[in-house]
């Protein structure tokens, strides 16, 4: 009992940038550091292949900027919560008020990619993308490599299920992007 009453100190999204050891790898979560394994290259193949997508027709069109796994998106404070998508998109005007060089962006990705590894939970999936939408961000995509699909969230109310059969498209956030979610399994 007397461990449950000792409260536990929450961390900052500060704290987490400058004393985190680099060995470690996880994301903030209202103020808690939730330590996650290296993905498996399986997960990374799958990252790989959106992320190669979105950037090259990013920087094609000069959009904005895409961001490979491990940057940390600050979403909330007080506590603080630190996400770190497996690819993220943030156009061109919202990249360019970042002022600081050093830390993590921000607010959130405009777009956020997320593989799902099949150890998280469908409580963790659904925090995540509750932290996303809820701090801002326009679209969201979870990619399950078990089922071959790909849920597409512009809100939790306006979302798409496709199936490789299907093509995942930028919307109005990314015109002209589109690729066959296949591809993404690939």
């Amino acid at each position: 009992m007397l461990a449950e009453a000792v409260e536990r100190k929450l961390m900052t999204a500060e704290e987490l940038l400058q004393k985190m050891p680099e060995a470690r790898r996880g994301e903030l979560v209202q103020g808690e550091f939730i330590e996650m394994s290296p993905a498996g290259y399986h997960h990374g193949r799958i990252a790989g292949n959106i992320f190669g997508s979105l950037w090259s027709f990013v920087k094609r069109n000069r959009l904005g900027h895409v961001y490979a796994a491990e940057t940390g998106f600050l979403l909330s404070r007080n506590p603080d919560t630190v996400r770190a998508p497996d690819a993220a998109f943030v156009t061109a005007e919202r990249a360019a008020r970042q002022t600081q060089e050093r830390g993590f962006f921000d607010g959130p990705p405009d777009l956020a990619v997320e593989v799902i590894s099949p150890t998280e939970t469908v409580d963790e999936v659904e925090a995540k993308l509750i932290d996303y939408l809820e701090a801002g961000a326009r679209l969201v995509w979870l990619i399950y490599p078990r089922t071959q699909t790909i849920t597409v969230y512009r809100s939790l109310t306006d979302v798409d299920i496709l199936t490789a059969a299907d093509r995942l498209d930028g919307g109005e956030l990314l015109p002209g992007f589109a690729t066959a979610v296949s591809e993404i399994f690939a």
